[in-house]
């Protein structure tokens, strides 16, 4: 009887996702170098389990210039501004279920309009929109949002961007890493120059 639970206990160990962090090289050369220019010297690779399902590589300070607005959690961060770089080493998808080739991505700033269209979506208007890495050539400017938007579709392959939910994350509880939160997100944790940040990095949207 002892066997059995513990033979069980180790199958439905197996099933839970186990996601992780750990330090990875320099960004891939797949990037112009004035977006590399901009990134921190080191990345963080992120695995599930034992298979590595992204790298990642955020800027080395966090970008200034914007304004206040609405919903808006990081009230500096300018409309289109580089945030930092993705590589997928499979196909990966968003949390509308959008699929994202492998490959090299920049990840910039941006928020959600507010015409009616994403009511429920997050509490806050906060994204950060994928590029292709071919795409993206000047990692100083601040695209409008136009063209970040009609941009990322290219990287989605669909009418609608490819994004990540970001915020601000609270600073006194503040972990760095990855941590489930509800039922379906993986939630990253990391500092852009002092700037606690979070960002679902997996999941799945509700409604």
């Amino acid at each position: 009887m002892h066997k059995l639970f513990f033979c069980l206990a180790l199958t439905a160990s197996a099933l839970v996702a186990e996601y992780k962090t750990e330090p990875t090289g320099a960004p891939p050369a797949d990037l112009n170098a004035s977006v590399v220019s901009l990134l921190g010297k080191q990345g963080l690779k992120i695995s599930d389990g034992s298979k590595v399902v992204a790298e990642v590589w955020f800027r080395s300070s966090m970008p200034t210039g914007g304004k206040a607005e609405d919903m808006k959690a990081l009230p500096d961060v300018p409309m289109g501004a580089l945030m930092g770089a993705i590589r997928f080493p499979a196909n990966w998808s968003d949390r509308r279920g959008q699929q994202i080739k492998a490959g090299v991505y920049t990840m910039r700033y941006g928020l959600f309009p507010q015409n009616g269209d994403h009511q429920g979506v997050a509490p806050q208007r906060d994204f950060l929109l994928l590029i292709r890495a071919a795409d993206d050539t000047n990692g100083a400017a601040n695209l409008d949002y136009n063209e970040l938007t009609k941009t990322s579709m290219k990287a989605a392959g669909s009418p609608h961007p490819a994004v990540f939910s970001i915020w601000k994350a609270d600073a006194a509880d503040f972990r760095p890493g990855i941590s489930q939160a509800g039922e379906h997100d993986q939630v990253l944790k990391v500092r852009i120059g002092d700037t606690p940040l979070a960002m679902i990095i997996y999941g799945k949207a509700e409604g």
